[in-house]
């Protein structure tokens, strides 16, 4: 059995972290400047990692640029679209990131193995989706797919973890709960979609997320190095200096209304 490597110290964590941070601001910058378009698929079990990866890449991106796509079930009038239409809707136009929390590989996991989709439907998703992509490349899309993997014994120490946490307990649903004991269904339903949808255009690249530290640092940099970003520059800005006075003075502080000091009473 191959050893694990050890978890990756905090301090050295967070040090790499905000460096990689930083690298994505400026690749941000480059994206914006020059009309690029990203898209950013992140797929995988539950409690695998995928929305705390999201939220350090995007911690210090400009929501105006890198936006996150975290589309509910469809409703009735979106079963009767293309199944494709409404993800379609969601992608980035010149000078944008998108990254999608999950994204039209529903169909190939969660909606096969729970029942959701017919097999006509399900097949007629490993044809297209090949097609689809090739065409989101082929049109200047930059196309990058994530898959966490998480260990079984991992991925129930963290359902565990926040079923004891009020905090947290939001993030589990009763079709969470029940992958637990379709282990086994979602593993041949995503070795199915790999070999369908892992294709030269836009490869899958398999993210091990047993420790949440590691995966977010390897993802990020593998990212970064996909990306040619060099050269890219937020433009320089001075403060300007304040002018002269006109002679405006505050209202009264009584004329308005002010939150109460909560803090004042914390001791």
């Amino acid at each position: 059995m191959a050893k694990h490597p050890a978890r990756v110290p905090r301090k050295v964590y967070e040090t790499e972290l905000l460096r990689l941070q930083a690298e994505l601001v400026t690749m941000q910058e480059w994206v914006r400047t020059t009309g690029q378009r990203v898209v950013v698929v992140f797929e995988g079990r539950d409690a695998a990692g995928k929305g705390s990866t999201i939220k350090r890449i995007t911690q210090y991106l400009n929501p105006r640029v890198a936006r996150i796509a975290a589309l509910p079930a469809p409703n009735d009038r979106e079963r009767g679209q293309w199944y494709f239409q409404r993800y379609v809707a969601e992608l980035p136009a010149a000078g944008e990131i998108v990254l999608f929390d999950r994204s039209w590989y529903n169909r190939a996991g969660v909606e096969r193995v729970m029942g959701f989709c017919t097999d006509d439907e399900y097949r007629r998703f490993l044809h297209q989706c090949p097609i689809f992509e090739r065409l989101l490349v082929e049109d200047g899309i930059l196309l990058r797919k994530y898959w966490f993997s998480v260990s079984d014994s991992e991925q129930e120490a963290r359902f565990r973890s926040r079923l004891e946490d009020p905090m947290r307990r939001w993030k589990l649903s009763g079709m969470d709960l029940e992958s637990i004991t379709r282990w086994e269904d979602y593993s041949r339903a995503k070795d199915q979609m790999m070999v369908h949808t892992d294709i030269p255009e836009a490869p899958w690249w398999v993210v091990d997320s047993d420790d949440k530290r590691r995966s977010r640092l390897n993802m990020i940099s593998h990212l970064l190095g996909s990306i040619p970003h060099d050269g890219a520059e937020a433009p320089r800005l001075e403060l300007p200096g304040r002018p002269p006075s006109t002679g405006y003075e505050r209202p009264p502080r009584d004329t308005q209304k002010y939150v109460p000091d909560h803090a004042a009473t914390l001791h």
